[in-house]
Order: structure tokens, then C-alpha cells, then sequence
């Protein structure tokens, strides 16, 4: 009889399976679809809003016409701005494709090309890395698979099956994790000395007495932590507020109250209203279509009902490997500075695509020395003889686009038939509020040296005191 007892370890890996598949089953459990065509549309608007601001600003030009030479980012050399008005081209259908979102029309492909074409004009300019635009390219491909063009669309509409009202968790959930990643991150982020002690913060508000109200007090040691704990706490305990039912409303007043102060301190463009929309996908799944119900216009959420698609035992294990990929991929990225020595505030290295957002305040002045090596004669350049003011003030901060811009300088000498060159560069950075040290060490031949995922030994490291 003994022998047929289950043991101890036997008991342990049935309930371990037991909960594996529960939590599975909770992924293809039905949800309301009103949160998700409610996030359609809003991604769609804001979206349009940020086409327009490109059209109204004259930022197509600024960015990929005007200047001499763009830095696109590694492994995408290859890239060109489309010639003549091919850029003015590529955003008004990029505005095209958001208006086709909103309304889902043809919505899975208008949601392809927008990842396409937006993907593209991001990798063309290092200069313009925006946490946001990062945001808008990883949510841009999630739309491509979620279920959204069924839901309240024009695609519903002209399609036999009709729309739908229920979609498996796994599709709200996978937009809360992604949202959640954000936060999470960002408060991770902010865990560094300089924060803790209040910079850049303190240096921000000092710059800005003018606000309503608050400024007075920016100078002001207890704002300034108030200020710096609390965007530390509200990052890291707003993904944990937001699932709980009771705390939730609470979260959310917080979240609003945080990205308004944002938009009104920070020039950081459209990512504080696109947060506060995507932040109220936390809610319960069904509460655009209450909200609509309330207004009294209860013809716009009631379509005709068509039966929602199942996902059979054998495509469950797929869907679950794909998600799983994907998330073990956004979980482990931001993560990847740890591979490298030096605080990547100082070094970039692994600073990109990990939400290290408005947590420092960097300034640097450059100059490259150009060697003929034949003759020993030399010229001296500065970014800005090439370069409009927002390049050339990211590029003498950041070690490989200084890289990159040694190269550009080479095959500027390389046309006029001196082809034996060396570029070096003096570099002096300041990073929150320390006196200028050197960022690169000016006795290393650039050319020389290989842009690569590796650490460069060519950073000279930050020092702190």
C-alpha cells in the first residue's frame, strides 16, 4: 500500500501543474472588449495629434531634410531619409493610417504600416531617441495581433461576422503588462545616489520659480524631495495600486496628477497625455461601454454581436510561448546595463529602451581633432560647424555618436583627397551638476576603434566625488 502513496515531491509537482494550467485557463477566460477598442482609439488620436504637431512645427524638415549627415542606430547604417518630400510624404500617411486605427479600417494592416513607417523615421536619427517614440513603436507592433479591428470599427461593420464583445484576458493583460514595464522600470531607474539625493531635480525646479503656485516653494529642500520620492514611489507602486479594485481610483488621481505636473514642467511632448490614456486600461474591462451608457448614447456601443473566436487546446501553447518571448524579452532588456561597468547616465551604454526617463541632466562641449597622418597637420572642428544645435548637443554627449561623428568628419576629408587621417576628440561632461570631466579619452585614435554592442574602453569612466 505504501507504494502506492503518492510522495511528497509527487503531491508538490501535481499542484505545481495544477496552477500552471490555471493560470493559462485565466489567459483565455472572455473579457469585455469595450477596453480595448476604448485603447484603439485613443492610441489612433494621439497618435494623429503627434503628426500634426510634426506638420505644425516644421519638424519633418528640422529632422530629416535640413541636416548634413542623420546617426541611425546600430546595425541600421543603411538607412536614408527618403529623398525630396518623401519624408513630408511618409508622415502625412503616417497620419492616414492613425485615422484608419481610430476607426479601425482595414485595421490590422493600417496598424502594420504604421509600425513600419514610424519604426522607420525612429531609426534613421539617434539625436531624437525619445523613451515615448520607443513606447509608440513596441505598442504599434502589439496592435498588429490583438484583436482590436472586431470591436466597435468599421471593419465590424462591413464583416458578416459582425463584431464581438468578449476577447481572451490575454489581450488586456498583455497591454497592462506593457504599461506596467514602463512604470516599474522607471522607478527601478530612479534607485540611483543622485536621484536619492535629490539631483536632477533640485537643479529643474530651481530653473523653474515661474510655475503656478508651486513655484515659489521649487527652491525649497522639502519640494524638492517631495517631488523626487514621489515620482520614486508612484513608479514603482502604481502597477500594484492600479490591480487592486479598492486602491485603484486612488492610483489613478495620483498617475493624472503626476503626468499633468509632467506636461506643464517638462517639454517631453505628447508621452504624459498617452500615459494617462493608456493608465486607464487598469480599469474594469467593461467601463467605456458604463461611461457611454451614462452619457445616454447607448447606440454607440451596442453593434451586432458575432461569436468570439476560441483559441482550441493546441493553439493555447503557441500563444502562450509567443507572449511568453516577447515579455521575457521587455523584462530582461532594461536590464542590460548591468552588463557593462560605469553608470550608463555617464557611458549610454544600455541607457536606451530600459525607461530611464528625465532622470538626469547632461551637458558636454566637444571638439575633434583631425591628423593627417602623412604630414602631422591639423585641423580642429566642433559639432555645431556641421551640425544644427539639437544634433550637435546629443552627439557630445553620447560616446557613439561621437564615434559616428569621427567617421562622418573621415570621409569629409576623405573628398577633399586626404585620405590618411586620424580623429581624436576632447570631450568635457558634466553629469548632474558636477564639475566637466572628460568622456572620452582624447589620446584614442576613433577610427580605430569598432562600434559594437561591447563596452568601449575608450569611455573614460565617470568620477563621482
Amino acid at each position: 500500500m505504501s507504494s502506492l502513496a503518492p510522495t511528497t515531491q509527487t503531491r508538490r509537482e501535481f499542484l505545481t501543474r495544477v496552477r500552471q494550467t490555471a493560470v493559462i485557463d485565466r489567459l483565455f477566460l472572455p473579457v469585455d472588449t469595450a477596453v480595448l477598442a476604448y485603447f484603439r482609439i485613443a492610441f489612433g488620436l494621439i497618435m494623429l495629434w503627434e503628426v500634426v504637431r510634426y506638420f505644425d512645427n516644421g519638424w519633418i524638415t528640422r529632422y530629416w531634410v535640413d541636416p548634413v549627415v542623420n546617426f541611425p542606430y546600430y546595425g541600421f547604417g543603411w538607412l536614408r531619409p527618403l529623398p525630396g518630400m518623401g519624408m513630408e510624404l511618409l508622415f502625412a500617411g503616417l497620419g492616414l493610417l492613425a485615422i484608419f486605427i481610430t476607426l479601425g479600417f482595414y485595421y490590422r494592416l493600417s496598424a502594420a504600416l504604421f509600425f513600419v513607417g514610424f519604426t522607420y523615421s525612429f531609426l534613421l536619427e539617434q539625436a531624437r531617441y525619445l523613451n515615448h517614440f520607443y513606447l509608440i513603436i513596441l505598442l504599434s507592433f502589439l496592435l498588429i495581433w490583438l484583436p482590436l479591428g472586431r470591436v466597435y470599427s468599421l471593419d465590424a461593420r462591413r464583416a458578416a461576422h459582425g463584431s464581438i464583445q468578449r476577447a481572451p484576458a490575454w489581450t488586456l493583460w498583455l497591454l497592462r503588462v506593457q504599461i506596467g514595464i514602463v512604470y516599474f522600470y522607471a522607478g527601478l531607474a530612479k534607485l540611483n545616489a543622485d536621484w536619492l539625493g535629490g539631483e536632477p531635480m533640485r537643479g529643474w525646479l530651481a530653473a523653474r520659480t515661474d510655475f503656478p503656485l508651486l513655484g515659489p516653494f521649487f527652491t525649497e529642500e522639502w519640494l524638492v524631495y517631495a517631488f523626487t520620492y514621489g515620482g520614486l514611489l508612484l513608479d514603482l507602486l502604481a502597477v500594484p495600486l492600479l490591480l487592486w479594485r479598492r486602491t485603484r481610483p486612488f492610483a489613478f488621481a495620483a498617475a493624472l496628477l503626476f503626468h499633468l505636473l509632467n506636461a506643464k514642467l517638462f517639454s517631453i511632448g505628447i508621452f504624459p497625455w498617452f500615459m494617462i490614456a493608456a493608465t486607464a486600461v487598469f480599469f474594469a474591462p467593461d467601463w467605456p461601454r458604463r461611461v457611454v451608457a451614462w452619457l445616454g448614447c447607448h447606440c454607440v456601443l451596442h453593434p451586432s454581436i458575432g461569436a468570439p473566436k476560441h483559441h482550441t487546446s493546441r493553439s493555447r501553447p503557441l500563444v502562450v510561448g509567443l507572449l511568453s518571448v516577447y515579455l521575457l524579452v521587455q523584462l530582461l532588456l532594461p536590464l542590460r546595463h548591468l552588463l557593462y561597468a560605469g553608470d550608463p547616465s555617464w557611458t549610454e551604454e544600455g541607457h536606451r529602451y530600459a525607461w530611464h526617463m528625465k532622470l538626469r541632466d547632461k551637458s558636454a562641449e566637444a571638439v575633434f581633432h583631425v591628423v593627417d597622418g602623412p604630414t602631422g597637420q591639423r585641423w580642429q572642428v566642433t559639432p555645431a560647424d556641421y551640425l544644427p544645435g539639437w544634433q550637435a548637443n546629443k552627439v557630445a554627449t553620447h560616446p557613439h555618436m561621437i564615434w559616428q561623428f569621427a567617421h562622418f568628419l573621415a570621409e569629409e576629408w576623405h573628398k577633399q583627397g586626404i585620405t590618411e587621417v586620424a580623429v581624436y576628440a576632447e570631450v568635457m561632461a558634466s553629469l548632474n551638476g558636477r564639475p566637466p570631466q572628460p568622456l572620452i579619452d582624447p589620446t584614442v585614435d576613433l577610427l580605430a576603434q569598432t562600434f559594437s554592442l561591447r563596452p568601449s574602453g575608450w569611455i573614460v569612466p565617470l568620477v563621482r566625488e
